[in-house]
């Protein structure tokens, strides 16, 4: 069967489960070619629903977390995001299909897979911006953000990824150690935060200070 075929099939799934309710996600899966950015030895089995290793000892996340993520950030064309943690920059991709190129900020931990994710995105025509570095600071200089996610576990959000979000943003991350949990918060004119927890989950750990 055809990487299309696959990739349409896929989408199909995750509506049948209700992952998928907006149109601009399940475009923006249909659009973007995973296979390209797992290694060559896992493009057969890069449209199952379920995470890949991507070296480095990172993987990719299941096509139905990413969808997920991107749902319950509710983003819209030109919201300006900020993503910790750009593995092989599957997940950017996805965001950019939905808010647009040259609209994602990625800080990746890893100068190996910043390197590879740069190279992959920019041959399949992707506006992403990476850049190498701990993701506990953010990215100040793009700020302020309309989004920010975090592709990896923390024991709490980085108050610097917080701060860069403008009032009224979101911001998505895995939080807890072993027994994780997906968290969204909501910035107040205040600066403070608004919280709702989801389902349990399980990520790699962010790494850094």
């Amino acid at each position: 069967m055809a990487f299309e075929q696959r990739r349409e099939r896929m989408v199909e799934r995750l509506r049948e489960r209700g992952v998928i309710d907006r149109e601009s996600t399940a475009d923006a899966l249909r659009s973007v070619p995973r296979h390209e950015f797992v290694p060559p030895d896992k493009r057969g089995i890069a449209y199952r629903d379920r995470p890949l290793p991507i070296g480095e000892g990172q993987t990719v996340s299941a096509p139905h977390m990413v969808a997920s993520m991107v749902e319950r950030l509710a983003l819209e064309p030109g919201d300006r995001v900020l993503e910790i943690g750009t593995g092989c920059g599957y997940h950017a991709a996805v965001t950019a299909e939905v808010v647009g190129d040259g609209n994602v900020y990625s800080v990746e931990y890893v100068p190996e897979l910043a390197d590879r994710a740069r190279e992959t995105l920019e041959s399949l025509g992707y506006e992403v911006a990476i850049r190498t570095g701990d993701g506990h600071e953010g990215w100040p200089d793009h700020a302020p953000y309309d989004a920010a996610y975090l592709t990896c576990a923390a024991e709490s959000v980085p108050p610097a990824v917080v701060e860069q979000v403008r009032p009224g943003g979101r911001v998505l991350a895995p939080v807890g150690d072993r027994r994780q949990q997906l968290v969204l918060l909501t910035v107040r004119e205040d600066g403070r935060t608004e919280q709702q927890t989801f389902e349990g989950v399980r990520f790699v750990r962010m790494q850094g200070e």
